[in-house]
């Protein structure tokens, strides 16, 4: 980071410690001016907040929504987040779903919609090594999932996943 992007991080992190709401105007911008990783300081400035953050989210382009969810297990918000990444599960684009399965979707996520995001991850050909906490979330319901999906393929003609081939 350059002294250009650390003076103005420095400063909007002050803004958003002393003013919450003046998150709305400097995450947008954050990356640009504060370089990497400034939208996550950012959030981390923010007091409290689970509603601050679900406002930048449904308002925020994937760049933003993507910053959000992989800083969600640095934040303390409990399960208030959840519906963040089952959002993020229902979308198309690789990279948040993704991070959608990062350290807090794997800790709140219940079974089934962790379960659920895994297969999307083999559809979406998202490596499980992406998925956080697969070995400790594993269980023999997935293990059937991914199974009966190598069967479905191997029916088809089709190759089967090395990561669904060494988990089924």
């Amino acid at each position: 980071m350059n002294e250009p992007e650390q003076e103005w991080l420095a400063r909007a992190v002050r803004q958003v410690e002393a003013d919450p709401y003046a998150i709305h105007r400097l995450f947008p911008q954050a990356e640009r001016r504060g370089g990497p990783g400034a939208r996550r300081a950012l959030l981390g400035a923010l007091p409290g907040g689970h509603a601050t953050i679900r406002g930048l989210y449904e308002a925020g382009d994937s760049g933003e929504r993507l910053a959000i969810l992989t800083a969600l297990h640095e934040l303390d918000l409990g399960e208030t987040a959840v519906w963040l990444v089952e959002d993020a599960l229902r979308t198309n684009d690789a990279r948040l779903v993704a991070a959608a399965l990062g350290p807090y979707g794997s800790a709140w996520l219940d079974d089934h919609a962790f379960r659920q995001g895994v297969l999307k991850c083999v559809f979406m050909s998202i490596p499980l090594s992406a998925v956080a906490g697969l070995d400790r979330r594993f269980d023999a319901e997935l293990a059937r999932m991914l199974s009966d999906y190598a069967a479905e393929l191997r029916a088809a003609g089709r190759p089967v996943p090395r990561d669904v081939l060494e988990r089924s």
